[in-house]
């Protein structure tokens, strides 16, 4: 009976898994505003259900509807903003169409056109828990069951960056200037706020909740650049972010599995019974703090350097003084590994044996990778320079833009 309970709650952690997933996909090839909005909400509602899904844990419980309250409030800001854009387009629902016809009848300037702007820009901020409209992100971190996290912390940012592509960049080509000093403003917040809070905190769940907010202001740079390398950039950080960030959470799973804990303290002279696990941890909170040569410290400096040429030397400045900052609550971590007494949790740590369990298999990868993809740079932009700017929707966007605005 026990095991067939739990093949059930299996498959349905799986369907739900599956079903953000596709949502995602399909939210970065939408065309048209319900495509758009329904892959969204495909996405939201299957990770409101994720958080949640430790129904007897009250803090994934307390999680999860937090994330549903402030997941809804961002998702009705968004389909409000959606709505009057609908409506000043005179009907159009593609966006490759919505810039025409916002120029055709003359409401490209118009209050209607700013408001339908800044409630869109909104609900994108809060998926991709920019700061000041980040307050989810910690307690959804610290209370979701940690594969969910991991997951959690790549899609939903991932999937807001989509978002701000397909609407911002196709539909708003001509509010460019007011919907990047928009962004730059929260960039700035979010880079202070996410890696200044982290340090004070004291489990690594939440410090990395606090860490993905300061990474979503980086992200953010890309985003304003514009065309050519700060799209490029941006994608290229995304890339690299995603094995660096999911080998910490294996990392973080492992760990937890074992002790039933993800409190800093109790990582105490992890690397005397595990050093493989603390090497792994270690090289994945290195890439993200930027340190030479894993992915994370080329991918920051393709980044930076994009918006450095692209003017921005403020935020630039302000992004390179945090990321030292970062490293003052990373290299902590390794500091406890590696020669910190024995914790309780390690004094009862279980014999470790060498295996090829999943979650040993994709830390590995994503460690590896994240070792290996820096000397790969070149390669990596080129491709995602390809893949973007052969898009056909985007390819028409410009057509539109150029035509109709230049």
């Amino acid at each position: 009976m026990n095991t067939k309970k739990t093949r059930t709650a299996l498959i349905e952690f799986l369907v739900l898994f599956i079903t953000a997933a596709v949502g995602g996909m399909l939210l970065a090839g939408a065309n048209d505003l319900v495509t758009l909005f329904v892959s969204l909400e495909t996405l939201g509602l299957s990770s409101y259900l994720l958080t949640g899904y430790m129904k007897r844990d009250l803090r994934s419980n307390e999680a999860a509807l937090k994330y549903l309250l402030i997941g809804a409030v961002s998702s009705s800001f968004l389909l409000y903003g959606l709505s009057w854009l609908y409506g000043l387009s005179g009907g159009h629902l593609e966006l490759n169409y919505l810039i025409a016809s916002l120029l055709a009848t003359n409401s490209a300037q118009s209050f209607s056109c700013w408001l339908a702007l800044l409630f869109i820009t909104v609900g994108i901020s809060f998926k991709i828990s920019a700061s000041p409209f980040h307050q989810w992100t910690p307690d959804v971190y610290q209370g979701s069951p940690t594969p969910v996290v991991a997951f959690l912390s790549v899609a939903s940012k991932t999937a807001g960056l989509a978002l701000a592509i397909r609407i911002l960049v196709i539909v708003f080509p001509f509010m460019e200037a007011q919907w990047h000093l928009f962004f730059e403003i929260l960039a700035v917040l979010s880079i202070i706020v996410g890696n200044c809070v982290a340090i004070t905190q004291t489990s690594l769940k939440r410090m990395l909740g606090y860490s993905s907010i300061g990474q979503a202001g980086f992200l953010l740079i890309g985003l304003i650049t514009g065309y050519g390398d700060g799209y490029a950039s941006m994608l290229t950080y995304i890339f690299f972010y995603i094995f660096m960030n999911l080998g910490a959470f294996a990392g973080i799973i492992l760990f937890g599995l074992r002790t039933g804990t993800d409190q800093l303290k109790d990582y105490a002279g992890l690397y005397k019974k595990d050093p493989i696990l603390a090497i792994g941890i270690s090289l994945s909170l290195l890439s993200l703090g930027g340190i030479p040569p894993l992915a994370g410290f080329f991918g920051k400096l393709y980044l930076f350097w994009a918006g450095w040429k692209a003017g921005f030397h403020f935020l630039i400045l302000i992004a390179l003084i945090t990321s030292v900052i970062s490293i003052y609550y990373y290299l902590p971590v390794m500091k406890i590994m590696f020669m910190k007494e024995e914790s309780v949790c390690i004094e009862n740590y279980p014999a470790v044996s060498f295996s090829f369990r999943p979650i040993e298999f994709s830390m590995g990868f994503c460690v590896l990778s994240t070792v290996f993809l820096g000397f790969f740079l070149n390669p990596v932009v080129d491709v995602v320079q390809a893949t973007f700017y052969y898009t056909p929707s985007f390819q028409s966007a410009l057509g539109l833009v150029n035509t109709s605005v230049f």
